[in-house]
């Protein structure tokens, strides 16, 4: 069972997490018309009154780009001070995930995102390791990623991720951990939550935005870490075959972190990463504000009672 933390912020204001409930009309529910977040907090190891966050900027902007694909105005600023209070009134004691959600929040039956109310919540979990840190399994889905011509996918829209739970389900039933999705030209696109890197011969190559990815923060972070690190990085088409031969195969996402895949079907993959680890251990350094170069990507807030 999830660990919720004991307030939530919704309706413009801290209330307990059981009170923050919704109508059974409500237009988002039925649709999919919302666009969330998600975001790692923990405690500073050096001080437990203080909680990191990892490129809050970062997230907050995708979060408010996601409501303007959704018609709707969500300012940056609105959603820092939202989390603050959010977090001062839960006084976190562990890492925790943060799952910030603007949706249309009126009752009516009409799919449509003109005349009509949208609303912004919060609510957060206690969550260690999404995915196991050793290495998961993949299965290549039978289902194929949408197209941005069908969806905004450079936003995290709800109503986008019917296939993403199609396709960890199917993978999970059939004996994986996770799901790899093609997209409609038949290149790897990402996992069901995550994006996707491989390394061959020293580079390290994952999807371009091109490829129906979501624009993953985790992603560009590892990516300009990895070139400040002398690693070349190209990103461009996938083919499935090249997951099969990679050096390293590994998954990146705000949840999973950094996961290495250990097995794509009924193939093992090497057991040692050094590209990943390296990757790995320097995002960790940084996420627990231990690498003051990256000191910009960390945001600190004091929650004092």
């Amino acid at each position: 069972m999830h660990q919720f933390l004991p307030y939530a912020w919704f309706d413009g204001k801290v209330v307990r997490f059981e009170d923050a409930t919704l109508s059974v009309a409500t237009h988002a529910l039925h649709y999919g018309t919302g666009a969330f977040g998600g975001m790692r907090a923990l405690p500073n190891p050096a001080d437990p009154k203080e909680i990191l966050l990892f490129r809050a900027d970062r997230h907050a902007r995708r979060l408010s780009q996601s409501a303007r694909l959704l018609l709707t105005d969500l300012p940056e600023d609105t959603i820092h001070a939202a989390i603050q209070a959010f977090l001062v009134a839960n006084q976190p004691t562990c890492p925790v995930y943060l799952r910030p959600f603007v949706y249309t929040s009126d009752l009516g039956i009409a799919p449509r995102l003109h005349n009509i109310e949208t609303n912004f919540l919060i609510y957060g979990l206690e969550l260690g390791d999404y995915l196991s840190p050793d290495g998961v399994s993949c299965r290549i889905s039978s289902w194929t990623r949408q197209e941005d011509r069908s969806l905004p996918l450079r936003g995290k829209i709800s109503g986008a991720y019917i296939t993403s739970s199609l396709a960890k389900t199917e993978a999970v039933k059939s004996g994986f951990e996770e799901a790899i999705l093609m997209n409609s030209r038949g290149k790897v696109s990402e996992a069901s939550g995550m994006n996707l890197f491989i390394v061959r011969d020293g580079q390290l190559i994952t999807p371009g935005v091109d490829q129906d990815i979501l624009e993953g923060i985790t992603r560009a972070s590892v990516i300009e870490l990895a070139r400040t690190m002398g690693l070349e990085v190209i990103e461009r088409a996938v083919d499935k075959s090249e997951l099969f031969i990679a050096d390293e195969v590994f998954l990146s996402g705000t949840a999973a972190k950094v996961t290495p895949v250990r097995r794509v079907e009924t193939t093992d993959l090497p057991a040692e990463r050094p590209v990943m680890e390296r990757l790995r251990e320097r995002l960790t350094l940084i996420t627990e504000g231990r690498d003051h170069a990256y000191d910009h990507w960390v945001t600190r807030i004091r929650i004092d009672s």
